[in-house]
């Protein structure tokens, strides 16, 4: 989750398939569990090969920015297209936001030493594993959508990706509090811990009620809390993830939104949020 890339180069389009998405999960899963499918390592990064130190870090996703060049010794083909997700940038701009192609993965993925014959990690499932991985972020930002929906309705202006910032080592009060209701309450809640969290900074834009639909809007800086869990295998074998998208409790607009969330879902009761590579 979060591997987005802020240089732009992208012309591939890609959706999980099936078998293949659910192995390269599945692989990812067991061999990670304290890391999502692409296997962030540390509060200062969120992909597998940040070398702070000798890389020039991008200040939008604090990635190195890689090349998609073939490893010496690699056996198999990997396309070199991104795929541009649906995730709006800038707020100065109509670009998007863009994944990283499944060389770029591998690349990383050699440089962490997770690709090779007795490596966590098979060559084959690279590829998968960037469709796996595409397809959670893509939604996580449909939960966003939603929790915005009320302002976007007011301002007509839909909100955008500013950065973000994995924080795997970074529990959040409400896993913590999840996590002591399920060593308290074992029948009614999970105790399971998130194997991995983000924070996502979202514009959200706003209009006073002087402005005019065709002036240009301002934005506000929204933080969110993305928990990732892993989720028992669905009907088909398949692995399933569920993620707690909720803005962060450090404003008043955040905490009435929580508020208002929780009074509907009271009203209406909780909506499935698990999500599977073969949704």
């Amino acid at each position: 989750m979060g591997w987005f890339w802020a240089d732009k180069k992208s012309t591939g389009k890609s959706a999980p398939r099936g078998d293949a998405a659910a192995a390269a999960a599945a692989a990812a899963a067991s061999a990670a569990p304290s890391g999502c499918p692409v296997m962030h390592e540390s509060a200062s990064s969120e992909c597998p090969v940040m070398q702070a130190d000798t890389e020039r870090i991008n200040p939008l996703n604090n990635m190195p920015e890689l090349t998609a060049a073939r490893q010496p010794g690699q056996k198999l083909d990997l396309p070199a297209d991104r795929t541009v997700s649906s995730i709006p940038k800038s707020p100065d701009s109509n670009e998007f936001w863009e994944y990283p192609s499944p060389q770029q993965m591998y690349n990383a993925m050699v440089r962490k030493g997770k690709i090779g014959d007795s490596s966590e990690v098979a060559e084959d499932a690279v590829e998968s594993m960037v469709q796996v991985h595409n397809f959670l972020n893509e939604g996580c930002w449909q939960e966003v959508l939603e929790w915005e929906q009320p302002h976007t309705d007011q301002s007509h202006v839909q909100p955008k990706l500013l950065k973000f910032m994995g924080k795997p080592g970074v529990l959040s009060p409400r896993a913590r509090w999840m996590h002591l209701c399920g060593l308290l309450f074992p029948s009614r809640f999970s105790k399971e811990l998130p194997f991995d969290r983000h924070d996502w900074i979202v514009l959200r834009g706003e209009r006073s009620e002087q402005q005019q639909q065709q002036q240009q809007p301002t934005f506000k800086e929204v933080r969110y809390v993305l928990d990732f869990y892993g989720g028992p295998d669905d009907e088909n074998g398949m692995p399933t993830f569920h993620v707690d998208v909720r803005p962060a409790l450090d404003s008043l607009d955040n905490a009435r939104d929580r508020m208002a969330r929780f009074v509907d879902r009271i009203n209406t009761g909780p909506s499935s949020s698990s999500s599977s590579p073969s949704s």
